[in-house]
């Protein structure tokens, strides 16, 4: 039986302090979007449940393959990744794994995973301007131009300092080429993403291969994701890597572990010693 929510004065406007479009909930009654809990409990996969709650409708199969396909391919980059280290550091720290992935989340940025929302930004500019009759090659030169006089010389999605090939990126451009294929996607944003790994190729003389995070913002673009919910996707799926690593950190033990280990010690600019002297009355 569901609470009945008044009509008007005090007890309408309390109701009416949230709105949202996501959950009703009484006493015994859950339903999010209005598909109810028990329902989809032993029916719905996580990333069916995260497409519902994002997008107010369960995918398709072949839609939610894809959407699991980018979270699980992002979900870890071992402790070189700022964010893993600091869950590291943070458990010795003597917090709990709820604080250390909290430390950890709140480093992913606009430089340490904001580089798929940003490749979504990307894609979508370009393919606005294909949209308005630019060719493809015109639409990313214009695109490509304008985001390095705006960011600099790095294009999100492209390169990496660790891979010479991300071994993530082939893989999921893959499963695209087949969900394209299959009509799931267009595969206009594949084509997109690929023609600007040879825009780079023609303007740097050399290959700079697509990374993860261009990879998976073709996936979120293919699948209708506006931008700005790729970087809460990827940190979704990152903070299963950032959850294991505090975690086993935790059962590692040691104490007040920083980022370097304690006999090593960073380089000093600063002045040479100096002598204090009390200031004369």
């Amino acid at each position: 039986m569901s609470i009945e929510r008044p009509e008007h004065g005090i007890g309408r406007e309390v109701s009416d302090w949230w709105k949202t479009d996501i959950i009703d909930m009484s006493p015994g009654v859950i339903r999010y979007y209005g598909y109810p809990i028990e329902d989809l409990i032993g029916n719905v996969s996580f990333a069916q449940m995260i497409w519902l709650m994002v997008r107010g409708d369960l995918p398709s199969p072949s839609q939610a393959k894809l959407l699991d396909a980018a979270l699980m391919s992002a979900v870890d980059h071992g402790p070189q990744a700022p964010s893993i280290a600091i869950a590291r550091m943070a458990a010795t720290c003597g917090v709990g794994l709820n604080n250390a992935m909290a430390s950890a989340v709140n480093v992913l940025g606009d430089v340490h995973g904001g580089a798929g929302e940003q490749a979504v930004a990307l894609y979508r500019a370009i393919a606005d301007r294909c949209e308005q009759g630019e060719s493809l090659e015109a639409a990313i030169d214009s695109e490509v131009t304008a985001h390095k006089e705006l960011h600099g010389k790095f294009i999100p999605g492209f390169g990496h300092r660790f891979h010479p090939v991300d071994p993530r990126a082939p893989a999921l451009m893959a499963l695209i080429k087949q969900a394209a294929d299959a009509g799931t996607v267009t595969g206009q944003f594949a084509e997109i993403a690929m023609g600007v790994e040879c825009y780079l190729f023609r303007k740097k003389g050399k290959r700079i291969p697509m990374n993860i995070d261009g990879a998976t913002a073709v996936i979120y673009a293919e699948l209708g994701f506006p931008a700005p919910l790729a970087r809460g996707l990827f940190c979704l799926s990152r903070s299963v890597g950032i959850l294991v690593h505090a975690w086993e950190q935790t059962g590692q033990g040691g104490r007040n572990k920083g980022p370097i280990p304690r006999n090593l010690l960073w380089s000093y600019d600063g002045p040479e010693q100096r002598e204090w002297q009390k200031a004369p009355k």
